[in-house]
Formats: structure tokens, sequence, C-alpha cells
């Protein structure tokens, strides 16, 4: 099942309107969605290699979009909508604490949250939340997405062909460690 899902994305990645699915799920990860653009951008890269950066570059201007949606979600709509998902992931405890630790350090938890597999809608809202300064945020969500996103595209651009035979033969392995790092992050958010 696996290697079917497989060559179907792969199969859709050199598609006529991959490039539209690939910002529509960058732009909702940042706010809402739980599944990371790299799913779509890895094979995407890998199948057009020629077009890496400029999906980079549109992985990085849509989840930069999307993370001002979530600052939004956190500044204009804190008890309607916020609150219950910092409720879901056990933050409002110690919600007062990370509000003030936040707005010192908010800068270094976007740009971190941003390159890791930390779940980065959480920074988002937490941001709009705390009331971090939006010229800071969008600066620090610009470089830290566009750290990520090139940087893979990067690996696949230069290392493409070796990383997708890799990729294809031991695909398990691969989706095992991408699914620990995904859970682990979830994990990270929920009891840290």
């Amino acid at each position: 099942m696996l290697r079917r899902l497989y060559d179907w994305t792969m199969s859709y990645a050199s598609g006529p309107r991959a490039s539209t699915v690939l910002g529509a799920v960058s732009f909702v990860e940042s706010s809402v969605f739980p599944i990371p653009p790299d799913l779509l951008l890895v094979p995407m890269v890998i199948a057009r290699r020629e077009a890496a950066w400029r999906l980079a570059l549109l992985c990085t201007l849509t989840s930069v979009a999307g993370a001002l949606l979530g600052y939004a979600i956190g500044h204009l709509l804190w008890e309607q909508v916020a609150m219950p998902i910092f409720q879901f992931y056990g933050y409002m405890d110690h919600f007062e604490h990370f509000k003030d630790i936040f707005n010192t350090w908010g800068w270094w938890f976007v740009c971190i949250a941003g390159v890791t597999p930390f779940p980065y809608k959480v920074i988002t809202i937490a941001s709009g939340v705390a009331g971090l300064p939006l010229p800071v945020f969008i600066l620090a969500s610009l470089l830290s997405r566009g750290i990520r996103f090139f940087f893979v595209a990067g690996l696949l651009y230069f290392f493409g062909p070796p990383i997708r035979v890799f990729i294809e033969k031991r695909l398990g392995l691969v989706f095992t460690i991408f699914m620990v790092l995904l859970v682990g992050g979830f994990y990270l958010v929920k009891f840290v």
C-alpha cells in the first residue's frame, strides 16, 4: 500500500495542479493543518528537479501567508479559536508564563519552529496571542521557512537521483523516520 501511495504521489507531483495543491497545503499547515508540505515538496522536486527553487519559494511564501492567518487567529480569535487549540495541546495551565517567555524570546521561537518538525501552527497562533510585533514575526517566518524549504529543495536538487534511489529502496524506513519526527513534534507540543 505504501508503494502504491508513493507511486501515485510521484505521478501527481508532475501534474498540472501539483503546484496549486503544494501552495494550499503549505498555507494551511502554518495555521491549522497537521501535515507538513514536505510530503508534497519532496516528491515534486524529485519528479521535477529543475523546478526546485520555484517550489521552495512557493512553499516559503504560502507558508508565511498561512502563518499570518495563524497569527490573526491568535490575535483576533483567542477565545473562539485559539484557546480551544491551546487547551487541546495542554498549554492553558502555563499560558501566562508562556506568554511572558514568548514576548522575550518570540523571534527565536518562530525561527526554531520554522525549521524543525515542531508544529509551526502552534507558534504562529502563540505569536498572535502574545502580540509579537508583526514585522518581527514576518521576518522570522520568512527566514526560518525559507531556510527549511530551500534546504530541502537544495538537497534534492544537488543530490536528487541518489536520494530518490534511497527513498525508493527504503520507502518503509523513510516513512517510519518521517512519522517518528512528526509524532515527536506533536509530543514536544503536548508534554514539553
